[in-house]
């Protein structure tokens, strides 16, 4: 610990949770020569050895938290891992001291507009092709939040025309001003039950996005997103998979062939895209009416749309042998992400399912996999929870590993199949994130075939 006098006359900001974002608000705070404290309640944080030689002239404490913590403290900057309801930051909020996160602290900062997405699934593919559309259409942009880039280090000497943000529900829940030229909630189903109340107060932390928006971009299809409350003097632009009304983007049918469609406009035909899945065609149409309502030219940007092959780990194609598909979506950590999954897969699905549920309710894997999907091959954390919900509508396979569940599905696939790995469940229980889930299944999977 290395401690300084004047710290303790100082007024102090307090880093709580030394993980990415954490840093990104050290490093930011530290260039204006603020009094910082930054802590974490592990013993031996995975960034403390950068941590100690980045900030070596700030306090820092890895360890149990303590009230004395708060001493001379005047604002938190909590990361979105660690909770309100954080004893030390119920302490906080009790004595007054203001409770903030790093996108709070990015929006008392910006200067140019942004462009904010959130949501239970797609808001990565969002942002990213959105960002790859706006590039398309001459703007310079900068990507990231949630995503890659930590908001607060896309802050420089020059900025961009437009900032493009994913934010998460916990980052949302520390931002109140927050002033946004358009903005969107893709969707909203279970995820993070272990950190909320219901389903309820995970939305609302989601709705607060809308709060100060020049445009919002609603769907329409989502009855808990289209009963969020708006600002009345905000313009709304609506998206739907049917087909849609004037001032509306959806899909249209004409004769065999789907388009993604402005009203009566034909836009682009879904065949022309890389995305796979009708869930990606409402990606792409949320990414228009982002578009739309930010006030670009919509032609511009779509070779861009055309040519976008979507993200690693969400509905990747990974190889076809022996007539069988095999699709890597490892991002699929939440039950609505994994129906959206084998709901848009072509022909039967052999699914690879598993690993920490966050305590969600599984019951509505139930209606997707009916009819649906031949066999689950369940691993990690929750796969006996899984199999008890699902044992009397498909067959289910228990197994150890993910090499041993990607042998499994592939003795019991099929000619026509599409072998889906789509956890519905976080990743933590058995990898290091969903990405090194993703690598493995795709590596194991090659291996089998012989790629």
């Amino acid at each position: 610990m290395n401690m300084c006098a004047q710290q303790f006359e100082a007024k102090v900001t307090l880093i709580v949770g030394m993980g990415v974002t954490g840093m990104s608000c050290a490093r930011y705070l530290q260039q204006q020569d603020v009094v910082l404290r930054i802590v974490d309640s592990r013993e031996q944080p995975p960034m403390w050895a950068d941590v100690r030689s980045q900030f070596a002239d700030c306090e820092l404490h890895a360890g149990a938290f303590t009230s004395k913590l708060l001493t001379n403290v005047n604002r938190i900057l909590l990361s979105p891992g660690v909770a309100l309801a954080e004893p030390l930051i119920q302490t906080a909020m009790q004595r007054g001291i203001e409770v903030i996160g790093d996108i709070e602290l990015f929006a008392r900062n910006v200067k140019k507009p942004v462009i904010a997405i959130t949501g239970s699934n797609g808001k990565s593919t969002v942002t990213t092709l959105l960002g790859e559309m706006f590039e398309a259409a001459g703007l310079s942009v900068a990507v990231g939040g949630n995503l890659g880039i930590p908001a607060l280090d896309l802050l420089g000497e020059k900025d961009p025309d437009v900032f493009i943000l994913e934010l998460s529900s916990f980052q949302l829940e520390t931002t109140t001003s927050l002033k946004t030229a358009v903005s969107v909630v893709l969707n909203v189903s279970e995820d993070h039950m272990d950190r909320y109340p219901g389903l309820a107060a995970y939305a609302e932390s989601k709705s607060r996005v809308y709060s100060r928006s020049r445009c919002c971009v609603i769907n329409r299809d989502d009855v808990c997103v289209s009963s969020m409350p708006f600002d009345n003097k905000a313009q709304r632009i609506y998206f739907t998979k049917n087909a849609p009304s004037e001032n509306e983007f959806g899909l249209r049918k004409v004769n065999s062939d789907t388009f993604l469609c402005y009203g009566s406009t034909k836009l682009i035909a879904a065949d022309e895209l890389k995305l796979i899945g009708q869930h990606n065609l409402l990606n792409a149409l949320a990414a228009l009416a982002l578009t739309k309502g930010f006030g670009i030219e919509i032609e511009k940007t779509l070779p861009a749309l055309k040519r976008f092959t979507g993200l690693a780990h969400r509905c990747q194609w990974v190889i076809e042998h022996n007539n069988v598909r095999w699709i890597n979506d490892s991002k699929a950590t939440n039950v609505g992400a994994a129906q959206v999954a084998i709901e848009s897969m072509p022909g039967t699905v052999v699914l690879i399912a598993g690993g920490d549920g966050k305590d969600a309710d599984f019951s509505p894997l139930r209606s997707s996999i009916k009819n649906k999907v031949r066999a689950v091959v369940l691993l990690g954390k929750d796969a006996a929870r899984m199999q008890e919900v699902l044992h009397d509508i498909t067959e289910c396979h228990r197994v150890d590993d993910l090499q041993t569940a990607v042998i499994r599905a592939n003795e019991l696939a099929q000619a026509g199949d599409t072998v889906l790995l789509a956890p519905a469940c976080a990743s933590l229980d058995m990898f290091k994130n969903y990405m090194q889930r993703g690598e493995l299944f795709t590596r194991y999977v090659q291996d089998l075939v012989g790629a």
